[in-house]
């Protein structure tokens, strides 16, 4: 592979990251964690969505646009993140925001909703679960069209095959620091929403030979759909990236027993993983993302289904921003 071949703006100078977490190791009795901080990764409140914006910002710039426009759930991680670098390039930003659970929306809300406004966003759509996303944002093209202006639509998650050139990238910054610190891993896990970390984490290990397992925690879809969905995107990035051989359906593996009522919806699991990560590591995770991975991680190793003597590494998606709006559920368990 060669990725120096793709136009790419830089929001993060060098690698983030990867720590050991022997408190959590100690807690669980079971296989050596470790965490990538991908929540350190450049732009407003870090997250991985960071690294697919250097590969679609950078196309977008190439077109001549002078708006981004995107879409996600109203407590967007992506949002925030595709708005923070349209600030950074001088562009304008608009977000279709999309109610997964009804009458969700606040714009007066903690978390991303206050970002939003205080990266100063141009316009918010709101529309409710099952709308035309892509037509939303065709018809907020069209708008700017019409002002002689130039949108560019980047896809929820930033999830398609250029932007999953991202976590091309960040697989093989992975296998280099492995090699580097000398600490092979057996397992990868990551939390699987839009499909684009996972897809092109597979992809880059596929690319690279590396035979790492990767194990998606789902976030919304239950299992066989995610999987099909992560399967089609990898195969897309693959095929950008020259990545041979082609990836069969069996490597990619989406657990959906911590997805919980929905989307975004709080668990038990959950808030439990939200809290040992803080008050064991010192590591903010988000309640919809990285939270439900988390618990899927916990949950693995405490089964013994991730064995004893492996060395596992989270990547850590980011999203903290997030976790200000689910306050009152958190600190419930707090005072339980």
């Amino acid at each position: 592979m060669n990725l120096a071949q793709f136009a790419r703006r830089r929001y993060t100078p060098g690698a983030t990251a990867i720590e050991p977490m022997p408190h959590l190791t100690k807690a669980l009795g079971g296989a050596e964690l470790f965490i990538k901080r991908d929540d350190q990764l450049g732009l407003t409140g870090g997250g991985n969505k960071t690294r697919k914006l250097e590969f679609l910002v950078a196309d977008a710039l190439a077109q001549g646009a002078d708006t981004l426009i995107t879409v996600g759930a109203v407590q967007s991680n992506h949002c925030r993140l595709t708005l923070a670098a349209a600030v950074r390039e001088g562009l304008k930003c608009r977000l279709v925001l999309e109610q997964r659970v009804p009458d969700s929306y606040d714009p007066s809300a903690s978390g991303n909703n206050f970002l939003f406004d205080l990266l100063g966003v141009e316009a918010v759509t709101v529309v409710n679960l099952g709308a035309d996303l892509q037509g939303a944002m065709e018809q907020v093209a069209a708008d700017l069209a019409a002002e002689g202006r130039k949108g560019y639509i980047i896809p929820g998650g930033g999830s398609n095959a250029l932007g999953a050139l991202g976590y091309v990238a960040c697989a093989e910054e992975i296998l280099a620091q492995s090699f580097a610190s000398g600490v092979a891993f057996d397992r990868i896990v990551v939390a699987s929403g839009s499909a684009g970390t996972h897809a092109g984490i597979v992809a880059g290990l596929v690319g690279n030979s590396a035979n790492i397992p990767v194990t998606g925690i789902n976030v919304r879809r239950p299992r066989a759909e995610q999987e099909g969905n992560v399967h089609k995107l990898a195969l897309a990035v693959a095929d950008l990236a020259g990545v041979v051989p082609a990836i069969a359906p069996e490597t990619i593996e989406c657990r959906d027993e911590w997805v919980g009522p929905g989307y975004s919806l709080p668990t038990p699991e959950m808030i439990e993983a939200v809290r040992m990560f803080a008050s064991l590591e010192g590591v903010l995770l988000d309640p919809v993302y990285t939270g439900k991975a988390a618990a899927g991680l916990i949950a693995l190793v405490r089964s013994g289904e991730i064995a004893r003597e492996e060395r596992v590494l989270f990547v850590h998606t980011g999203g903290s921003p997030a976790l200000y709006a689910y306050q009152p559920v958190l600190a419930g368990a707090a005072a339980a």
